[in-house]
């Protein structure tokens, strides 16, 4: 079968059965797309049982080559991996030479996030505009805020998804899984007299929880540009974006003292291992807040 065809099956794989976001569908695919036409250029004639492991490693010389961060070889190195996987489980493949593939070392950093002062001004309704794109704005920073949810798991929100009783939302996150996150029900209460009240009043018919004035629902594109816009306006940090909301509720959590296993659970981690760089973030906060309080520090 064709490296191409493989590629494309892979991707309807990941988008059909994964459920994967578009973004993470298109990484996927810049990723995979950089890896045949390698092949294509370098190794013309090379079929599908011809790609083993020493033609991967030249792949990734050249990567090196053009100054590729360490991250983001590792980034590719991944994605060629669950690619061979899928090859394998298919049958088109009969061994796997990514397995042999070995991860770089990389710098480690802590996630940007946004302080708790800075974050206590936009929980005030006042500090956002007037009318309906206020009141999305203000529901979206603060629910983001207060889930930790993933920019794909906020836009796919519905109506139906709210369980006021409860004081929770029915989320659905990568890979299909369903969890659901504790919400307060002032929170909720907001949200239902948002759709309720906003929503219907506009004449938008749609089951989508955060919609734009046309009646479809907010593309992850345009939370990016508000939570980006929004966060300009209370902090000086590089990055600013959803996936910052997402650090600052589990490094909120975590500097707080919630064990690692409830954040886990919270962010819908499938392992441990992802969640643990919040603990190393309330280290560094206990260091920070010591070296500042304690007079011999």
């Amino acid at each position: 079968m064709p490296l191409n065809d493989c590629i494309y099956e892979f991707l309807q794989h990941l988008s059909s059965q994964k459920r994967y976001s578009p973004n993470t569908i298109k990484s996927y695919q810049n990723d995979l797309t950089d890896f045949r036409d390698f092949i294509e250029q370098q190794y013309p004639d090379a079929g599908l049982p011809d790609i083993r492991l020493p033609l991967m490693k030249s792949w990734l010389a050249s990567l090196k080559a053009r100054n590729m961060e360490s991250r983001s070889i590792n980034r590719k190195m991944s994605a060629i991996r669950s690619f061979y996987k899928f090859l394998l489980r298919m049958n088109y493949v009969n061994s796997d030479p990514a397995l042999s593939l070995t991860t770089l070392r990389t710098k480690k950093s802590l996630p940007s996030f946004v302080e708790e002062r800075q974050m206590q001004r936009l929980q005030e309704r006042s500090f956002f505009p007037k009318e309906f794109k206020g009141d999305t704005w203000y529901l979206i920073i603060l629910l983001l805020y207060v889930t930790g949810l993933r920019v794909s798991e906020l836009t796919g929100l519905r109506e139906s998804d709210i369980d006021l009783a409860g004081a929770n939302i029915k989320v659905l996150g990568k890979g299909n899984k369903e969890r659901i996150v504790p919400v307060k029900k002032e929170i909720l209460t907001l949200l239902e007299d948002y759709l309720s009240v906003v929503k219907k009043e506009t004449g938008i018919v749609n089951p989508h929880l955060f919609t734009g004035k046309n009646g479809k629902p907010l593309s992850p594109a345009s939370v990016y540009k508000i939570v980006k816009t929004t966060l300009s306006e209370v902090t000086t940090i590089r990055k600013k974006s959803p996936h910052v909301l997402r650090h600052t509720f589990a490094t909120h959590l975590s500097n707080h003292g919630a064990a690692i296993n409830a954040i886990k659970e919270l962010l819908g981690h499938s392992s441990l291992a992802a969640t643990q760089v919040y603990t190393h973030t309330s280290i560094s906060r206990l260091k920070e807040i010591y070296k500042q309080a304690h007079p011999k520090s």
